[in-house]
């Protein structure tokens, strides 16, 4: 039902059920490790209305310390994370995973993925851990934004005023004007929500 992909190794699809919801798999050398990929393998999607929620965990001195880095579900089936800045830090023991992690079995010294089934609602309430940096809209959004400025100033650099147009009854004209209005117009809904582009 699920991989994992830690950046330069082979795809791991060799999981542990520790109970009807909750999967793992051990990452060796996380030292070494600086981005993982969480994903679905096709072979069954989440039941209607529910999705994994992605942990990490990070063993230390003091104990397991579980980290929320995000969520997969049927209609988005995988997930980047960088995890460099999630190995050192203090425990959560509220986090719903290391309680069944712990009831079901002892840490080594690995790290591991922790997969929870949870309701899409129950996930979309949590809050990913600071320093994780998931696939997520925030660098897509940065590119568009500077490939549309781009854009702008390039189309803008061939702008000529009316004096200067001369009879080209072949050649298409749109104003800058037009441009310019398009281009604050997708600003602004990409601030509202990235994810406009896809309805």
């Amino acid at each position: 039902m699920f991989g994992c992909l830690v950046a330069g190794r082979l795809v791991q699809t060799d999981m542990q059920q520790v109970d009807p919801t909750h999967f793992v798999f051990n990452i060796e050398n996380a030292d070494t490790v600086n981005h993982i990929v969480v994903f679905l393998t096709g072979t069954m999607p989440f039941p209607d209305g529910m999705g994994g929620a992605i942990h990490f965990s990070w063993p230390s001195s003091e104990g397991v310390a579980w980290r929320f880095l995000g969520y997969i579900t049927n209609e988005k089936p995988s997930a980047i994370f960088k995890i460099s800045g999630l190995k050192k830090g203090s425990i959560s023991n509220d986090n719903p995973f290391m309680q069944v992690i712990q009831q079901g079995q002892q840490m080594n010294t690995m790290s591991q993925i922790g997969i929870a089934v949870e309701p899409i609602t129950q996930i979309a309430q949590q809050i990913p851990a600071e320093n994780t940096q998931t696939s997520n809209m925030s660098n897509f959004a940065e590119f568009t934004t500077k490939m549309l400025e781009n854009f702008y100033n390039y189309a803008s650099s061939f702008g000529i005023t009316q004096a200067h147009m001369t009879s080209q009854p072949d050649v298409t004209w749109v104003p800058l004007t037009v441009l310019n209005q398009w281009y604050e117009n997708f600003k602004r809904k990409m601030t509202q929500n990235t994810n406009f582009w896809k309805s």
